[in-house]
């Protein structure tokens, strides 16, 4: 540390942080104070909402491509990704440039004013996907709330219901917990929004049996996330299709984990051949930026006038060039035809371990790089444990389920790693 960053104060009644010779103190009016553990800090001074054990969960500093480290130092393989938001690894170099750069010129600007990142983001979204027009929001929470609404005001006031199907999430919001059919998430929260219908996923006949002429949309998400990793029939997701045509209802799926690259298609939709009224995205659209967005077809969108809907933060200059600069990349030739490839040999692998261990694993699913494997036994904690004991995150869906969000980028030497700890893990019979 420099002499003049030595010798600064911070303001009257301002803290600030240094560290020296890798300890960490607080400043505050001029005076230090020892700094407490994160986990210390945390447990004092954080609302309890993340399932975090202080002597088990590693507090992590910094991150480069597949891989993390924690304040211990020691290296992890990242197969969360930030739950799916780290989609080209961590600190991927064109993504952090692209930041620099923005955060250089302009870091915030009103939606009352034009910025360019924000059009050019749009322009590259709208003109690869189906859609004809685009919102910006600040998650995928934000975006699905804001495609409920838009489905509402383009049937206003006739249509206002909206079919979500089981085991599917779609946020946290008060809106999209309604919206999302797991009934876990919706505890503790009543009264719910009302006009929100659940029926059964891959089961057309039960989708079909809730439409009626009060039914704006219908909400999938095309391969369900935090559901189990589920994906939709071919059948069905056409089905979908077909039904909302004959019944004047909006198709909006959701893709704010599936979409972007991550099944080996820029759009998941795009393996069934089948295009939807509103798609939303979010998670790896920033590349670790937040930012989602709403795409919608022209005329859909045309529904919302000027002061209908907004975002302080959509489009944000910074979040759309780290936006740009995520598909910039994952447009590049070839690209996607790798994640295919990669996602077919990981999925592969977690067959051949299914195999092999018939009395602990139920089956193996998913689609290129969203991949799970349902135990028999509530035994999913307790193999991320021992996969992280090992150098390997993964996420325990509940307890059965283990969800695998490798980042886009991981080569096979990498999956060929996680599926050596995963066997090695379940070898040991957990």
């Amino acid at each position: 540390m420099g002499a003049e960053a030595q010798g600064r104060r911070a303001a009257p009644g301002a803290a600030a942080v240094r560290r020296e010779a890798g300890l960490g103190y607080i400043e505050l009016n001029g005076k230090r104070k020892a700094m407490t553990s994160v986990e210390e800090l945390e447990a004092k001074y954080m609302i309890n909402t993340y399932n975090r054990q202080q002597d088990r969960t590693p507090v992590l500093v910094r991150g480069v491509g597949c891989r993390v480290w924690d304040d211990r130092g020691r290296e992890y393989l990242d197969f969360v990704g930030g739950l799916a938001v780290n989609l080209l690894g961590h600190c991927h170099p064109r993504v952090v440039e692209a930041i620099r750069r923005q955060a250089g010129e302009l870091l915030h600007a009103s939606n009352l004013y034009y910025t360019r990142p924000q059009a050019e983001l749009a322009q590259v979204l709208v003109e690869h996907s189906a859609a004809g027009r685009a919102f910006f929001a600040n998650s995928g929470a934000e975006a699905n709330e804001a495609a409920i609404k838009l489905a509402r005001k383009y049937h206003h006031p006739r249509r206002y219901k909206i079919i979500t199907a089981q085991r599917s999430f779609h946020g946290r919001t008060l809106a999209t917990v309604t919206a999302t059919g797991q009934p876990k998430y919706q505890q503790g929260f009543a009264p719910l929004p009302e006009g929100f219908l659940h029926a059964c996923f891959n089961d057309l006949a039960s989708f079909e049996q809730l439409v009626d002429g009060e039914t704006a949309a219908i909400m999938i998400e095309p391969v369900q996330g935090e559901g189990g990793v589920h994906v939709a029939a071919p059948s069905f997701i056409r089905g979908l299709r077909e039904l909302c045509d004959r019944s004047g209802a909006l198709l909006i799926f959701d893709e704010v984990q599936c979409g972007l690259g991550r099944t080996g298609k820029l759009w998941a939709y795009e393996h069934w051949g089948v295009s939807p009224d509103i798609l939303t995205a979010a998670k790896g659209l920033g590349g670790g930026l937040p930012i989602g967005a709403m795409l919608a077809r022209s005329e859909v969108a045309a529904a919302f006038k000027p002061g209908d809907h907004a975002s302080t933060f959509g489009g944000n200059p910074v979040a759309s060039q780290a936006a740009l600069a995520v598909l910039e990349v994952l447009l590049e030739d070839s690209f996607l035809e790798e994640v295919r490839q990669k996602g077919g040999l990981f999925m592969a692998g977690l067959q051949r371990l299914a195999s092999l261990f018939p009395a602990l694993v139920k089956e193996a699913r998913g689609l290129g790089f969203m991949a799970a494997l349902e135990l028999h036994e509530p035994l999913a904690g307790a193999v991320q444990q021992r996969c992280q004991d090992r150098g390997l995150l993964v996420n325990a869906i509940g307890d059965h389920i283990l969800r695998f969000l490798p980042p886009l980028i991981a080569g096979e030497a990498e999956l060929e790693q996680a599926l050596a700890i995963l066997e090695e893990v379940l070898s040991g019979q957990v």
